[in-house]
């Protein structure tokens, strides 16, 4: 029997559980992501969505972009302001985001937008595990095991 106010049955609870393990499997890719970003010259977004998922040999891949600040207002008009997408925390408007933006420290930080379905959540991650410049150089370092070969796809 559950107990309906018991949080591990609460619906928001378990949205907010499966994005935290999304952002923990993924955090190298994310961090990576950011620190590439950030040496093209400026602060940014790491966006990603999970509605359109590539298969291949280790599992599912998702396809994740750096926004960088100078295009970010943009950006979040046209990618927000589609009808069919709604921020999951409306307080989380555009200028939020931008201000979070002009002030993190990309060395110890990252902002990270993850669309599923017709929701977007605003992260913003701080005392992170990894910070993004040691995320970029594992996996510079290891390159091989985050790119297949083109011999697995023939196979």
């Amino acid at each position: 029997m559950s107990d309906a106010n018991d949080p591990t049955h609460d619906p928001l609870n378990l949205r907010m559980n499966w994005q935290q393990d999304f952002i923990t499997k993924n955090i190298l890719v994310l961090g990576y992501n950011a620190w590439l970003g950030y040496l093209k010259g400026e602060r940014g977004a790491v966006i990603c969505s999970t509605n359109r998922p590539r298969l291949g040999m280790v599992g599912e891949g998702f396809q994740t972009h750096f926004v960088p600040q100078s295009r970010l207002a943009g950006f979040l008009n046209a990618w927000l302001g589609a009808t069919d997408r709604a921020m999951l925390h409306p307080s989380f408007v555009n200028a939020h985001v931008l201000e979070i933006v002009e002030t993190y420290n990309p060395i110890t930080e990252l902002v990270f937008l993850l669309e599923s379905f017709n929701q977007v959540t605003f992260f913003y991650l701080r005392n992170l595990p990894i910070c993004p410049p040691k995320c970029y150089e594992e996996i510079c370092n290891n390159w091989e095991e985050f790119q297949p070969g083109v011999e697995d796809f023939l196979n």
